[in-house]
């Protein structure tokens, strides 16, 4: 039963701004959260009637059938002035979008782990500069792969060992096998790395695997943020999935992000779907095509969000639904703080979004003008990107479409949510343009 509601007004020095977060105190004195407020775009110097303009553009997607359904959230001060589905969550079945349908988040998990790990630095727990090898034996001693005149693969000593801060901005020299075809990523594939049950086994067998660059040399996207995973489950003591759960998922009311579906939770899912002509397939790399028409995807890429047969992986491997993951946005443009819970403090917050990079080559790094820890940059949107956008913001995004940002100069938060893999669509840079061409004040 309920006693009584209240208000909470979060500032974050940070960002001088505020955020308005409504909870409910319950019989037990434990505070649950209730919905995060909305008003017209209008007090929060947006226009209506610009923002329709996403709507034009999303609803012509779906006619088009380059686009099944999705939804898209934007927030302002921690109050949402924009939040609308377009199209189907299940073609197939018939079944719209709704505001509290479920994604496969892919990528959008990493900086979720990445918070999980940096709250465990501010414990005390370890220095970014350290080894990873110091907290994960099995993965002392990398070798460095490199070709000889012949073209085989043989090995050598790098000059340094991975620290957990390559882990975090992606330049430990570690590769992912599904987005590459170096000797290395088909060792990768052999391995079967991505399929280990579980954390602690997929860490033995990365163990065995030579890196493909020099720890620091260079941005490469790749499983870095599973070995935060097992970090966190080293130093914690905890399973990865339960840290997630007791720490950020419960304190934020996050009711609705799990590695595992829970079976009542299933219907809500959203279908999968796949550009016709595309063979998504563990053995080899992801195909990319010009193909726009979409078709259900593989059962086997969402069978092991159904039975738990494949690690916890931080790195991809959570399902989220727009109002869990808004909170988790929220919640780092609040300087850590949301729902009465500080994660992290607002000096973490502000060294995470800064770029990390230094000397190490970028050029892998499409559309964003650095890496921080956990997330990416937009330094200047006259920089790599060049679209209409925010200075400073940072944000991630996922294999299948979906894509968050944190903007701390205007203090607006942009979610889209879609599902498609491989994702072949700028839908989600549509929206970002669309969100600041109807900003007014």
């Amino acid at each position: 039963m309920q006693r009584n509601s209240l208000i909470h007004v979060l500032c974050a020095g940070l960002l001088s701004a505020c955020v308005f977060v409504t909870q409910t105190v319950v019989a037990d004195g434990s505070l649950q959260p209730m919905a995060i407020p909305s008003t017209s775009p209008a007090r929060e110097g947006f226009s209506g009637e610009r923002l329709q303009r996403i709507n034009d553009r999303m609803e012509e997607a779906v006619d088009q059938r380059i686009m099944v359904g999705a939804h898209g959230v934007i927030a302002r001060n921690g109050t949402i002035v924009f939040n609308e589905t377009w199209g189907m969550a299940d073609r197939e079945a018939g079944r719209p979008m709704s505001n509290d349908a479920l994604f496969r988040i892919y990528s959008m998990s990493k900086p979720i782990t990445a918070v999980a790990l940096m709250m465990l630095y501010e414990e005390g727990h370890f220095l970014l500069e350290d080894p990873v090898s110091q907290y994960i034996p099995e993965l002392a001693g990398l070798s460095l792969a490199e070709e000889d005149e012949s073209g085989n693969l043989v090995t050598k000593a790098p000059y340094r060992q991975p620290t957990i801060r390559d882990l975090l901005r992606h330049t430990a020299g570690l590769s992912y096998g599904i987005f590459g075809n170096t000797a290395v990523d088909k060792l990768y594939r052999e391995t079967d790395l991505l399929r280990a049950p579980s954390l602690a086994e997929f860490s033995k067998r990365l163990g065995t695997l030579p890196l493909l660059y020099q720890p620091g040399s260079r941005w490469h996207y790749s499983v870095a943020v599973d070995v935060q995973g097992r970090l966190v489950e080293v130093i914690s003591g905890q399973k990865f999935g339960d840290f997630l759960q007791e720490r950020i998922f419960a304190p934020l009311g996050m009711k609705d992000t799990f590695f595992v579906v829970p079976q009542d939770k299933q219907p809500r899912l959203t279908a999968l779907y796949t550009p016709k002509g595309t063979v998504m397939d563990w053995n080899s790399p992801w195909q990319f095509n010009a193909e726009t028409e979409l078709l259900p995807a593989d059962p086997e890429l969402t069978r092991p969000y159904l039975d738990g047969s494949l690690f916890q992986s931080g790195g991809g491997g959570l399902i989220s639904s727009t109002d869990d993951y808004l909170r988790f946005a929220l919640m780092l443009a609040n300087g850590g703080h949301l729902n009465g819970a500080q994660l992290l403090s607002p000096k973490t917050i502000e060294h995470m979004r800064k770029d990390h990079l230094g000397n190490a080559d970028s050029n892998g790094l499409w559309g964003m003008d650095g890496f921080g820890l956990g997330v990416g940059i937009v330094e200047s949107t006259a920089g790599k990107s060049g679209e209409l956008g925010a200075d400073g913001a940072y944000g991630w995004g996922g294999a299948a479409g979906t894509n968050f940002w944190v903007d701390p100069k205007d203090n607006i938060v942009g979610l889209f949510m879609v599902q498609s893999v491989p994702h072949q669509t700028p839908l989600a840079k549509k929206f970002r343009v669309l969100t600041y061409q109807a900003l007014l004040d």
